[in-house]
């Protein structure tokens, strides 16, 4: 959800202006994705390294995130919508740690859609973390496989992405779901998230549905 700050500063307004602006985006994205037949959305809402913005910034998107939850959170239970927020709990106050724990609690028995929130997240902080629970578990790391890791992750029971859209011009993954997104196919558009519509969302889709995912593998007529 990257871009907020550049569509406010455009309109030459304060960055958290176009924070308020990502958060309608969000709401309209979650209903179009879900018309969509999508059933997984992992948004990246706040990563590791956003901590080194200025602290009025980063005490307004906490605030926008219980904004959203305090507002939204019936809509998404009578919508059968999960909530799941991923990343650290390292460093969140304790109001904040009870909304996240409340948010999903009472949503963990939906099944239409999957919101999945990335708060805290980092994913080389993910993999770090994911090790220490199954050396703390009693595994021996050497003699780990990539299933015994993905169970200790943030996203153990969530499906890998099969696309992954990062809005604004950037063309990087930004320690995204490094473990996660290792086969997933990647779209980048110059639009910013505020910006971004349910157009923007089938374009991104149908461009997926043209990609030949061959996960190292040979297609037939290579084979022939």
């Amino acid at each position: 959800m990257d871009g907020n700050g550049r569509w406010a500063q455009a309109r030459h307004r304060p960055r958290v202006f176009g924070h308020q602006a990502g958060v309608k985006t969000v709401r309209r994205i979650v209903e179009d994705a879900a018309d969509l037949g999508v059933k997984y959305l992992t948004l990246y809402s706040f990563s590791t390294e956003n901590w080194t913005r200025p602290k009025a910034e980063i005490a307004a998107l906490f605030a926008l995130l219980r904004q959203y939850v305090e507002d939204d959170l019936e809509t998404l239970k009578a919508n059968n919508v999960r909530v799941r927020i991923i990343g650290s709990r390292a460093g969140l106050k304790p109001d904040l740690l009870s909304l996240i724990d409340r948010v999903e609690n009472q949503t963990i028995e939906n099944t239409e859609f999957h919101l999945n929130i990335a708060f805290n997240y980092g994913g080389r902080d993910e993999i770090i973390r994911a090790v220490a629970k199954a050396a703390n578990a009693g595994l021996n790391v050497s003699d780990m496989k990539e299933a015994d890791l993905t169970s200790f992750l943030d996203t153990a029971d969530i499906p890998e992405p099969d696309l992954v859209i990062r809005t604004s011009g950037e063309t990087r993954i930004s320690n995204f779901m490094l473990w996660q997104a290792a086969y997933a196919e990647f779209i980048f558009t110059d639009v910013l998230w505020p910006d971004f519509s349910k157009e923007d969302l089938v374009h991104a889709i149908s461009e997926y549905q043209t990609r030949d995912r061959r996960f190292g593998n040979l297609n037939a007529s290579e084979v022939a």
